[in-house]
């Protein structure tokens, strides 16, 4: 008899024990898919575009397509001309990947993703000139004198175009701006690696100093290789001019994927510390594969991979590590933009900042609007579990999506470049792709209670 009331007790505490168990497992609140926060046309276009992207029979013919409305002269093939051809492309791919054509629709989008969570926006000018290699020669024989009318109306435009980009940011935002869009007058000193021209060097005076009064931190983007080293001098330059001691306003493009990067880093790091300013620091595993020059690009991707959270490492901890050439003296202090599409890159660097290994603070993590959605979603989503844990509204990782604005036929060559980084990373476009079909899936079943 002992026995017998001894497994009944057991059975019971047993029983008890599996009832308790389930109303725990019942009681907590299920994780929150991350792209739950989009809109499902957003998720939608999403699978469109990366379903082409990641598909080796329509990327071909896509490619060639968006190649010709890059280049073409033709009035038919010219979205701002072309009223059908313009309404399927803001439909479709430039809706994807940019803001608006004016101010209403540009803050309508950035308000939209300030509202899903995101702290801020990377917003630029879409106006920019990929060289062709028969231009790149051009250049060194330019005659500034033949054409000054031409010069003054291309920095006039470019200038108005970027001053109105700090105007629609705000306080904590960021505005990116490519020096390329300024005209061949602009290029041609870049490649010279010559000082900018009076009139230039103005503008971007003014556009620093309205970026100061507006509390918006400037971007100047890496471009082609053939205009890159110039774009380094200029961009150390006002770093110079506009950086505090402890946060930067102004911050460079450092690429990943070009063997170079670490030593120009470090020799910009050593002239931060004797300038005594912060370096401004956006990370980038880089934008013109098919442009820049083949031997300066890492042999593999994992090279690329461990130069780059290498960089983003030390950078956290203010160490002179790999890949760093290595210094005996002090780090200055660093305002960094980790801006990856690769979540195991992302992953690391936020791993670094919750383990409080990290000396760097000042730590934005960005995403090109239209990509790698799963990624940036997931930061807003951990952003606001930290925010409700500690009842902090600045707890959490600071999450941004990279936007441009302008009309559709000036985005047209940015459009080709998010083309063109989604034919080079097809696993990643894979990867977004499966999330956007996963996120479908978990929507339509959840319709019918089953999600």
């Amino acid at each position: 008899m002992p026995t017998t009331i001894h497994a009944v007790k057991t059975g019971a505490q047993a029983s008890t024990q599996a009832v308790d168990e389930s109303t725990t497992a019942t009681s907590q609140p299920k994780k929150a898919s991350a792209l739950s926060v989009l809109q499902l046309t957003s998720i939608l276009r999403s699978l469109m575009t990366t379903t082409v992207s990641s598909s080796p029979i329509l990327l071909g013919p896509s490619m060639a397509i968006m190649t010709t409305l890059a280049h073409s002269t033709n009035p038919l093939l010219n979205p701002d001309r072309n009223f059908v051809l313009r309404y399927f492309l803001k439909k479709t791919f430039y809706a994807q990947f940019c803001a608006g054509e004016n101010e209403r629709e540009v803050r309508q989008t950035i308000d939209g993703l300030k509202a899903i969570g995101f702290r801020g926006v990377i917003l630029g000018y879409a106006k920019e000139v990929v060289l062709k290699d028969d231009e790149k020669k051009n250049l060194t024989s330019f005659d500034a004198e033949s054409r000054k009318e031409a010069t003054a109306e291309e920095i006039r435009a470019w200038t108005e175009g970027t001053l109105e980009t700090v105007r629609l940011a705000s306080a904590g935002d960021y505005v990116a701006l490519k020096f390329s869009g300024a005209g061949l007058q602009a290029l041609a000193d870049l490649t010279k690696q010559s000082p900018p021209a009076p009139a230039l060097a103005d503008a971007i005076d003014g556009i620093c100093q309205l970026a100061v009064s507006r509390g918006v931190r400037l971007l100047f983007d890496a471009e082609q290789q053939a205009v890159q080293a110039g774009i380094d001098d200029w961009t150390m330059t006002y770093m110079r001019k506009y950086n505090k001691s402890d946060q930067a306003v102004v911050f460079g493009t450092y690429q990943g994927y070009l063997k170079a990067t670490a030593s120009i880093l470090s020799e910009h790091l050593r002239q931060a510390r004797e300038g005594g300013f912060a370096l401004g620091v956006k990370l980038v595993r880089g934008a013109y594969l098919g442009s820049d020059p083949r031997q300066l690009i890492h042999d593999t991707k994992e090279d690329t991979d461990k130069a780059y959270d290498g960089m983003s490492e030390a950078l956290l901890r203010r160490q002179w590590m790999a890949p760093l050439t290595p210094d005996s003296d002090a780090f200055p202090p660093v305002s960094l933009v980790v801006a990856s599409h690769n979540a195991a890159s992302v992953e690391h660097a936020q791993t670094i900042l919750a383990s409080g290994m990290a000396v760097t603070t000042d730590v934005a993590f960005g995403q090109l609007q239209g990509m790698a959605d799963e990624i940036s979603c997931k930061l807003v989503l951990d952003a606001k579990m930290a925010q409700a844990a500690t009842q902090q509204v600045e707890a959490g990782v600071q999450a941004y999506k990279y936007l441009v604005w302008g009309s559709t036929g000036e985005c047209m060559k940015y459009l080709l470049r998010r083309a063109q980084e989604n034919r080079d990373a097809v696993q990643r476009t894979r990867s977004s792709r499966d999330a956007m079909v996963a996120e479908v899936l978990r929507r339509f079943k959840g319709v019918f209670g089953m999600a």
